[in-house]
């Protein structure tokens, strides 16, 4: 049976995505239909409706990647297969609410059936978090845990590296984890399905990497700067002489236009739609201890240019210009809020409508950061080549205290991949910041310079 399975596990992937928005997709047209017939049967306003919804699903799963139990956690899998749900349902009921302003209905716009169409997602919701976790835990059955080697340079990595896997619940099985020069490195790899390399110097690694693919073992890399350039590259022959290519990253004419156009439009959408939640946050601050509503400060962007920052206050107003640390009491009750949710980044839309920031782009770091980091990492001003953004890669999956070296290898991704499609793609995922509030406001462990 297992044998079976293992042979059709993409078209068994297949059937548990389908039952997901197929059951979403049944459940929000049954419970619709309750009101409203044309919903139910063969008619214009059920045939655009399915249409949208089709359309919808299919561009939403290519952003936040679908069911892909075998290498995402539980967590991730119900997030990526909920939103879409969430976002084409809506699509779709926007759909049923205009198809529904006519001569047999009504003559104007107007909210129907809202009561059954919120029932259909909270019922789409706890249905697909039902079926993923029926399918996650078939796949742990199906596909037992790859027993892992963990390849490091520096003893202080190996705590990290734990962390990050472990997110992954029973999926790797870490058996050991080594220095690149311990001397039963290569058997230890050999005896292993997996082996991760974790900041492990260039030279070293390609050797360990040559081995692994020798023996058909998988390898899991912490990127460098080399490999940022290589996966930006495309392939071309000269004659018979295969060849990467990579050229400079510059944004054309028409992508400066393009991104400048939607960092004016979609702040300004947003400050309204956000307002009653802007409202409310100063209302928080003001009642909490009466200081000054807005937080200012240096940071860098394009080309280590400097502008000032706005973000709410979090911290008390005699906090000192230090990073919060884990459990820091400078931290207000209202702070705590606005920085679970995110709430205080929401002013820096109008940094992007003056043209300091852009809505999609590498973390503004403040001056005493960059500088502190260029220490031991000289490659991190590359990140400055574009300006700085409220939303990215680093911002998306980051937390505050993610290494200097990850943050820079996130906008390095970012800058090397950048294009109008891929800052849509981010504007999307940035929705799961809400739903990973805990560990994405996590504070430095130890003192640095930042706020916030």
């Amino acid at each position: 049976m297992k044998k079976f399975c293992l042979r059709f596990q993409n078209s068994i992937r297949l059937l548990f995505e389908l039952l997901i928005y197929g059951g979403s997709f049944f459940l929000l047209f049954a419970l619709l239909g309750i009101e409203n017939r044309q919903v139910c049967v063969l008619s214009r306003t059920s045939v655009i409706m399915t249409i949208m919804y089709i359309m919808a699903v299919y561009l939403l799963t290519r952003i936040y990647g679908g069911f892909v139990p075998e290498n995402s956690s539980s967590r991730s899998n119900t997030l990526s297969v909920g939103l879409p749900i969430m976002f084409s349902s809506c699509a779709s009921y926007v759909i049923f609410l205009i198809m529904s302003v006519n001569d047999a209905n009504a003559r104007r716009f107007q909210f129907k059936s809202f009561g059954y169409f919120f029932a259909s997602l909270v019922l789409s919701g706890l249905f697909s978090a039902f079926i993923v976790g029926i399918g996650d835990r078939f796949y742990r059955w199906l596909l037992p845990p790859e027993r892992a080697i963990v390849i490091i340079s520096k003893a202080g990595d190996e705590a990290e590296v734990r962390r990050v896997i472990a997110a992954y619940g029973k999926r790797y099985q870490i058996e050991s984890v080594r220095h690149f020069d311990a001397p039963d490195i290569h058997s230890l790899i050999k005896g292993s399905d997996a082996a991760f390399f974790y900041d492990v110097p260039p030279e070293e690694r390609w050797d360990l990497v040559n081995y692994c693919y020798k023996h058909r073992i998988n390898v899991y890399l912490n990127p460098e700067i080399a490999d940022v350039v290589e996966m930006a590259s495309k392939q071309m022959l000269f004659m018979d002489v295969p060849f990467l290519v990579h050229a400079a990253r510059k944004m054309t004419f028409e992508q400066r236009v393009v991104k400048r156009l939607l960092d004016i439009f979609l702040p300004l959408i947003g400050l309204i739609v956000t307002s009653p939640i802007l409202l409310l946050a100063v209302i928080m601050i003001k009642l909490d201890d009466g200081g000054s509503v807005f937080f200012k400060q240096k940071r860098a962007t394009i080309n280590g240019r400097v502008f000032e920052i706005i973000k709410f206050r979090t911290m008390r107003e005699d906090a000192g210009v230090f990073s919060a640390t884990k459990g820091d009491d400078r931290i207000t009750r209202a702070g705590r809020f606005l920085r679970k949710y995110r709430i205080d980044e929401l002013p820096q839309l109008i940094n992007i409508i003056r043209g300091d920031m852009s809505l999609v782009g590498p973390r503004p770091e403040m001056l005493e950061n960059v500088n502190e980091y260029e220490k031991e990492l000289p490659e991190f001003r590359y990140r400055l080549r574009m300006k700085a953004g409220l939303t990215g890669y680093a911002q998306i999956v980051g937390r505050y205290n993610t290494s200097s070296r990850d943050k820079l290898i996130l906008d390095l991704i970012y800058i090397e991949n950048f294009s109008i499609l891929l800052d849509i793609k981010l504007l999307f995922q940035t929705v799961l910041v809400l739903f990973n509030a805990e560990d994405s406001t996590e504070g430095f462990k130890r003192d640095k310079c930042d706020e916030s």
